[in-house]
């Protein structure tokens, strides 16, 4: 296989170097001969009168040009205060350089040469022209993006901009589904799209951008074209197919509209091929654009879910995949000083899947396995998943700014499961069927409410304060033919161990800070911040038995049932400092926090009460205009929430049983990281490289009592510390305008201290495990108008777990070739080969996918015929690592599925 791997990147970069191109190179300088960086440079053809090369000059003000011999250009060249520069010259057949000389003066013509170069700069802003992007086999915003320098997306929709991950997607300055980019990226036509604009140092608030820091704050923005504003654009499809014995459809229409004033966006899609528009996964990261307020405060306290461990899976890990999905977005501007917006989605999808599994549980500080559990496992599960947002801006003047957001989440979900159970335990064998059925309807409301002001050019305040209702019901039910757990209060000797809880969980939460902000220089200020976090809960649970004569026998013991209430304060007063002087940037900070925390449950209280005195630190050195190197220094107070206070015992599964503990501190967190990004739009060289440290003292951690492969388990603070190192590199460039390259690795080490007992003899033992995880991806492309395209990749992920190590090698290349004018032919092939180190697991997999597209220029419909997993692939394996085991799993994945479908574009 790595011969192959070999064969093709060679045969790439072969086919790259023989590019007949001669090179046209030299300087852009002022009258002084100084260099004049990020001036632009292009090259019309005067026969065919297209640009055949453009650049962007670096900080020596050089050019570079890939022309072709013995042909007449026009060499454009503008630079912002500069009068523009033209002339034509032609080409010979061996390359040569010139030295351009700017005047001084009015740039009127400049305009136009900006419009049409595919990348340009203006101060935070990069502008992608798409048109120079585009080879023809395009369809939607995400097969652009992956073809432009500095950007990637992933197979979750999520879009990366020189390694950071863009937090916000606008349309025509307009919010696209505040809080996720994989709407705006799988669904806004192509065609549609005129510029992509990067927004680097983003924040939608201008009063605050020049007092706080925004180097991690990536937005995009995509302008329409002219033909796509105050008028309903979009596209109905609708395909029928084959796959499975059963017939497959898929219904997806979407509908646009766009001006000054307002805004619609409107997304449905109804298919049973395993599309799906928004994922499980995908609900829950939904943050619909809050952020974090206390981020910079020194505390953490997050709410958890009580999530059940309903699978929250993707859709090629599933049997079968049925979806209803609806999403509604709108932008409104009463006044030119006041906007309304917001968004409604609905999901609901019936997913099927089938597991194989295979669970060792090891023995402490030993890479012997001390037993097995092996599953066969299907479900069937039902998810209703509601958001709903709507948020005001009001801003009166550049000095004032008051918003408002409510986001609403409602959700209903069911699974039911049945799996054959083998244990393995010192070659002792038992097997058993167990059925499990689960459900639960929670729904959270989150609300901000911020008012910013500025009293003065030295005086700026912000008010800011979130609210957060939270209510979750889960429902678990497991019945098995062995007895797990011994608990009080339960009748033994039943033919089936019938077993049930019920959990309710309510959370209210509110944070308040006022900030003060008092410019001593216009490169310095201090930050007073006074703020509040104020959190309420309330845990009730309890376990009940059914008989086999199908009685209840309520399980009343106090250890049995929880009811607990909790109350947080964490009072904050903070100060910090920020100073630009010279290329540096540092903002030293401190907070002061004062602790009370109290638990009421078993009829007594337990309190707590204390101050800390947080540093952190922030430096950046700004090397050059696109190179910054990043530091940034915590120390942060982890706080739990109710979920492990609560003492009595909650089922987390058939075979886990916990209970909380009242009397936990929280973990002290130290955190270092180190950034680096440097693009370079002289030849599009991508560079990021980040390194992370963490040390957690105090963290709180598992102490686990196994019997067989059933884990009864309790939190504790551990005395000895957690660590973490992780780091990320990636280094990508475009060369020869139709060729773009990256290697990127990514690598994380994590040292974990949790404590077994043993079943038997009550002796507790010390369990440290280490996780080491690399991952190392190659990718090489091509971006022609008029030639076949090809994107060729090889991934490998290597997962070392306490003595097992595993490994998943992935090759890969898509061929997409727009041709005679009418026909695009998109096919992707993947191979995987999964193995552990001693080769006892072996599994070799691929999947093919295919489609060929026919649409007449100017023509409103396009016909399709397309085919998933065409080698009829019936699963596919992967492996993870808790802290006391390790799993390998094997998923059964959709058919081959083939589609005719039809499509009007409005």
């Amino acid at each position: 296989m790595q011969k192959i791997i070999l064969f093709f990147f060679l045969t790439f970069f072969v086919f790259a170097s023989k590019a007949q191109n001669i090179k046209l190179e030299g300087f852009v300088t002022d009258d002084s001969k100084i260099g004049l960086e990020m001036a632009n440079v292009m090259a019309v053809n005067q026969q065919t009168k297209a640009m055949d090369g453009y650049s962007i000059t670096n900080d020596k003000g050089k050019f570079l040009l890939s022309l072709k011999p013995n042909t007449p250009y026009t060499i454009k060249v503008s630079y912002i205060g500069y009068a523009t520069f033209e002339e034509n010259i032609t080409t010979g057949t061996e390359n040569s350089t010139k030295t351009i000389v700017l005047a001084e003066g009015m740039e009127l013509d400049g305009v136009e040469i900006v419009r049409e170069m595919p990348v340009s700069i203006k101060g935070d802003t990069i502008v992608y022209n798409a048109d120079s992007f585009k080879t023809g086999t395009e369809r939607k915003l995400e097969d652009i993006l992956k073809k432009l320098p500095g950007v990637e997306v992933n197979a979750d929709g999520e879009v990366e901009v020189e390694g950071k991950k863009v937090q916000k997607l606008m349309v025509d300055g307009k919010d696209f589904f505040d809080g996720d980019t994989k709407l705006g990226v799988k669904n806004i036509p192509a065609d549609a799209i005129d510029k992509i604009q990067v927004l680097r140092n983003y924040n939608d608030n201008s009063i605050l951008k020049g007092v706080e820091n925004n180097q991690d704050n990536i937005a995009m923005n995509i302008k329409l074209k002219d033909g796509k504003k105050n008028f309903w654009f979009g596209d109905m499809t609708a395909g029928i197919g084959v796959g499975h014995d059963e017939e497959r459809y898929n219904v997806n229409p979407k509908l646009f509209y766009y001006n000054p004033k307002y805004s619609i966006n409107l997304i449905t899609n109804f298919n049973n091929i395993g599309e799906l528009p928004l994922t499980p996964q995908d609900y829950f990261k939904f943050t619909g654009g809050f952020r974090s307020m206390m981020a910079k405060g020194g505390s953490s306290f997050n709410v958890s879910s009580n999530s059940l461990g309903i699978s929250l899976l993707r859709n090629n890990r599933a049997k079968e995949i049925e979806t209803n999905f609806g999403a509604f977005n709108f932008s409104y501007n009463v006044t030119k000083a006041w906007t309304l917006s917001g968004f409604g989605i609905f999901n609901k999808s019936l997913t099927e899947t089938e597991t194989i599994s295979t669970t060792s549980f090891l023995l402490p500080n030993s890479d012997e396995i001390a037993s097995t559990e092996n599953r066969n496992q299907v479900g069937t599960q039902e998810n209703k998943l509601g958001l709903m947002k709507f948020s005001s801006s009001y801003k009166p003047n550049t000095n004032l700014q008051f918003d408002y957001d409510i986001l609403a989440r409602l959700s209903k979900q069911d699974e039911v499961g049945s799996l054959s159970r083998e244990t393995i335990v010192m070659n002792n064998t038992a097997t058993e069927s167990i059925f499990t059925s689960q459900n639960q309807t929670p729904v959270s409301v989150n609300q901000n409410l911020s008012l910013y002001y500025t009293a003065s050019p030295k005086h700026i305040i912000a008010v800011e304060s979130q609210y957060l209702f939270q209510e979750e019901d889960p429902f678990y039910n497991a019945n098995l033919a062995s007895q797990p757990f011994n608990l009080s209060g339960y009748t033994a000797g039943q033919s089936r161990n019938d077993i049930n809880q019920e959990r309710f969980v309510k959370t209210n939460k509110l944070d308040t800070k006022i900030d003060y902000y008092y410019m001593l220089t216009p490169k310095s200020n201090i930050n007073v911040t006074l703020g509040n976090t104020y959190s309420y809960q309330n845990f009730n649970s309890s376990i009940f038995q059914v008989l086999d004569n199908e009685t209840v026998n309520p399980l009343t013991d106090a250890e049995n049932f929880n009811d607990v209430d909790y109350r947080f304060n964490d009072a904050i007063l903070g100060l910090h400092y920020k100073i630009l002087t010279g290329k540096f940037t540092f903002t030293p900070g401190v907070s002061i926090h004062n602790y009370q925390l109290n638990n009421s449950q078993l009829a007594t209280d337990y309190k707590q009460s204390f101050s800390r005195i947080l540093p952190d630190f922030l430096a950046i050195y700004q090397i050059k205009k696109s190179e910054t190197l990043t530091y940034n220094f915590a120390y942060t107070n982890n706080f739990t929430d109710i979920n492990q206070l609560a003492e009595g015992y909650v089922f987390n599964n058939y075979n886990s049983l916990s209970s909380g503990n009242r009397t936990l501190e929280n973990a002290i967190a130290q955190t270092h990281s180190l950034f680096y990004r440097k693009f370079n739009m002289f030849n599009f060289e991508n560079i990021v490289a980040s390194v992370n440290y963490s040390r957690t003292e105090d963290a709180i951690k598992t102490k686990a009592s196994f019997d067989n492969v059933n884990q009864t388990s309790s939190p504790f603070n551990s005395a000895f510390a957690d660590e973490s190192i992780s780091g990320f590199g990636n280094y990508g460039r475009s060369f020869l305008r139709n060729y773009k390259a990256s290697v990127s690795a990514r690598l994380n080490w994590s040292k974990f201290n949790n404590i077994r007992e043993d079943f038997q003899t009550n002796v507790e033992t010390l369990f440290t495990n280490e996780s080491f995880t690399q991952v190392y991806n190659l990718k090489a492309s091509t971006n022609y108008k008029n030639l076949p395209n090809i994107e060729l990749g090889y991934s490998i992920t290597i997962n070392e777990y306490a003595g097992s190590t595993f490994y998943t090698e992935s090759p890969s290349v898509k061929l997409d070739y727009f041709f005679l004018k009418s026909f695009s032919f998109v096919t992707e092939y993947e191979f995987y080969n999964y193995y552990n180190k001693d080769k006892s697991v072996n599994n070799e997999y691929d999947f093919l996918s295919a489609s060929m597209i026919y649409q007449k220029k100017d023509s409103k419909w396009e016909y399709k015929v397309s085919a998933t997993n065409l080698l009829n692939t019936t699963s596919l394996n992967d492996d993870s690592f808790s802290q006391f085991s390790t799993r390998t799993s094997q998923y059964t994945v959709q058919p081959r599925y083939i589609i005719f479908s039809l499509k009007y574009n409005l």
